[in-house]
């Protein structure tokens, strides 16, 4: 019920922004900039999401856009070296896709097994992953870019299914189906219980080991799907591929209400928070503030999200020491009387 409040207020947040940033510029509610923003938030809420499924049990994922980059150079290599004919592009881009994705599993496992059965921190075993990964795209593109892909593989990234972009339909039906697997599904209820108390998911009988690694692999996949659409929309991978999202995702999980130390949050809260940045920076572009201006100012909203978080805990947990002690003192007044 109390998550269901805030993604009501985070709705409102994001229609109030909306209309502010619509009376602010009237090219705010044209044609091309609402396709521009259907055809962007994809990519970013693909993200955003891969990076709320691991904050869940506790941990965090800072390799999650080197990993989309190195996985989308993989295929890029295939996609650029591959001009036949139009059966054979398709077979190329099936194949292609296969290899980020198959780079993905590969690169979650990674990080799963060192956090999961080596039981290092997920902040250290991404940060040197996420060095890891860079490096090793630096040293497949020789710091350039890999592009000339097959005219084919651009549906992905900017074709549309009548009124709709085909990324926001990929987008859409895997936030469905994560908001399923997460709250509709026992392997969603362990996750939330590894975050919230790993030690009593222990011995609830969890395998919170195998947990956090498929965790993990799931976190890279989605990663994946963005650099599908990425590779797509730009017609080049390179190193930095996704690579400002890191931080915007990390905004996005927190805003949208799921807790930094695990076990609480929604995918409609992450979802809602993606939409609210996304307008607000395709606003503040609009109106010609500088991108570092911009950068700015989404770190300043991580920052005072995350203050007001834990302000807010800490004054409910005061609350509930309150009336603990109250409820016990009723309840040993109830007794003597008796």
């Amino acid at each position: 019920m109390q998550s269901r409040k805030k993604e009501l207020v985070l709705f409102m947040i994001f229609i109030a922004i909306f209309i502010l940033m619509a009376v602010l510029s009237p090219r705010f509610l044209s044609t091309y900039n609402l396709q521009t923003m259907a055809f962007q938030l994809p990519e970013f809420g693909l993200i955003a999401l891969g990076m709320m499924i691991a904050i869940l049990t506790g941990g965090i994922n800072l390799s999650i856009t080197s990993g989309a980059a190195l996985s989308g150079i993989a295929a890029a290599f295939m996609l650029s070296a591959n001009q036949g004919t139009e059966a054979g592009i398709w077979l190329i881009i099936t194949a292609a896709v296969g290899v980020i994705m198959l780079v993905s599993v590969v690169l979650g496992t990674l990080n799963g097994t060192i956090i999961a059965y080596v039981g290092a921190a997920p902040m250290l075993v991404t940060l040197g992953s996420k060095i890891l990964y860079e490096g090793i795209s630096l040293w497949l593109t020789k710091g350039g870019a890999v592009s000339n892909f097959p005219e084919a593989y651009y549906w992905f990234g900017n074709a549309s299914i009548g009124p709709i972009p085909v990324p926001m339909v990929i987008f859409a039906t895997v936030a469905v189906f994560t908001y399923f697997l997460l709250e509709r599904t026992p392997w969603g209820t362990r996750v939330y219980m590894v975050g919230s108390n790993p030690t009593a998911a222990v011995f609830s009988g969890i395998n919170v080991k195998r947990i956090l690694l498929q965790v993990y692999i799931y976190s890279s996949v989605l990663a994946g799907l963005a650099a599908v659409i990425m590779l797509s929309r730009y017609n080049s991978a390179k190193v930095d591929l996704g690579s400002s999202y890191l931080l915007q995702s990390v905004a996005a999980v927190v805003l949208g209400g799921t807790s930094m130390a695990g076990g609480h949050g929604t995918v409609l809260g992450t979802v809602i928070a993606v939409a609210i940045l996304q307008v607000v920076s395709s606003g503040l572009n609009i109106l010609g503030v500088h991108r570092f201006i911009i950068e700015v100012i989404m770190g300043a909203i991580l920052i005072a999200v995350l203050t007001v978080n834990i302000i807010s805990a800490r004054r409910e947990a005061a609350r509930r020491s309150d009336v603990l002690p109250q409820s016990r003192r009723d309840g040993a007044g109830r007794s003597a009387a008796s």
